[in-house]
C-alpha cells in the first residue's frame, strides 16, 4: 500500500507565508523558504506554496523564491497562483517546482488542463479547488474564495480528471482554518468518483483529524498550514500517531 503523504501547504503573498480562517484575516506566519527547510527536515513529504495574491508583475519573485526553495528541498514541491498559461508553468518548473496547481484559471478555461498535460505530463498537473456549501450544494468558488461559479464540486471534479489533471487538492472553505476537521464526508464522495489522486485540505486542528480522513476516506495526502506553521501539530508525533492507527506513513528518520 502506498505511503500517505503529509503536505505542509504554506499561502504566499508578497513574499511572505500567511495565514487565515474562511480565506481571510491573514496573519504573517514566516518565512516560506526558511519554513519550507524546516518542513522537510521535520519529515514532511511534498509541500505546497500557494500565491494567494498573485499577479504578472509578481510572477519574477516567485521565480526567484522558487530557485531559493528547489536548492534547499529534497522532496517535491507544488507552486500555485496566478499560473494561466503553458509559459506560467514552463518558468516555474523550470525554476525548480516539481508540480503547478491550477484553480481559477482551469474553471475559465478547462482547456489549459489539457494543455498543460499534454506538455508537461498529467503527473506535473495538480487542479486546486476550493468548495463551500450554498443552498445545501456543494459549490466551486474562485479568486481565494471571493467569487462564487455556477459549477458543483462533484461535476467540476470530474470534469477536470477527464481533461489531463493529475491531482485534486480540494479545500473546503466552510472547514478551512477553524481547526475542527476535514469535510470526510465530501471527500468519501470525491474519492469514489474519480480514479487521481486526492489531497484534503481545510480544517485540520489536531492528530485525530487527520487519523479520521485517512481512516474514512480514499485520500492520498492531507494538507494543513497553521497547525504546522505555530508549531500545533509537529509532522514528526503526527506520523507517529498515524504508524499507530496501522496508517501507512513515511516515518522521519
Amino acid at each position: 500500500m502506498l505511503s500517505k503523504r503529509i503536505i505542509p501547504c504554506l499561502d504566499v503573498k508578497d513574499g511572505r507565508t500567511v495565514k487565515g480562517v474562511n480565506f481571510v484575516d491573514l496573519k504573517d506566519a514566516g518565512d516560506p523558504v526558511e519554513l519550507a527547510w524546516q518542513y522537510a527536515q521535520q519529515g514532511a513529504d511534498e509541500l505546497v506554496f500557494l500565491d494567494i495574491t498573485a499577479t504578472h508583475e509578481r510572477r519574477k519573485t516567485m521565480i526567484e523564491m522558487v530557485k531559493s526553495v528547489a536548492r534547499q528541498l529534497n522532496i517535491p514541491f507544488t507552486i500555485g497562483g496566478g499560473i494561466t498559461s503553458i509559459a506560467d508553468a514552463d518558468a516555474l518548473l523550470s525554476a525548480g517546482a516539481d508540480k503547478i496547481s491550477i484553480n481559477s484559471a482551469a474553471v475559465k478555461n478547462p482547456a489549459l488542463i489539457e494543455d498543460l498535460a499534454k506538455v508537461f505530463g498529467v503527473q506535473f498537473v495538480v487542479v486546486a479547488v476550493d468548495t463551500k456549501l450554498v443552498d445545501h450544494r456543494n459549490m466551486v468558488h474562485l479568486n481565494g474564495g471571493r467569487l462564487l461559479t455556477e459549477l458543483e464540486t462533484l461535476q467540476w471534479i470530474k470534469q477536470a480528471e477527464n481533461l489531463g489533471a493529475g491531482e485534486i487538492l480540494l479545500t473546503s472553505m466552510d472547514h478551512d482554518g477553524t481547526k475542527q476537521g476535514f469535510d470526510c464526508k465530501l471527500l468519501d464522495q470525491v474519492c469514489k468518483l474519480i480514479n487521481i489522486p486526492v489531497i484534503a485540505s481545510g480544517g485540520a486542528g489536531k492528530t485525530e483529524h487527520f487519523t479520521e480522513v485517512f481512516s474514512t476516506t480514499g485520500v492520498d495526502a492531507a494538507l494543513a498550514a497553521s497547525v504546522f506553521h505555530f508549531g500545533e501539530i509537529t509532522i514528526p508525533e503526527l506520523k507517529t500517531e498515524l504508524n499507530k492507527h496501522h496508517i501507512p506513513v513515511r516515518l522521519c528518520k
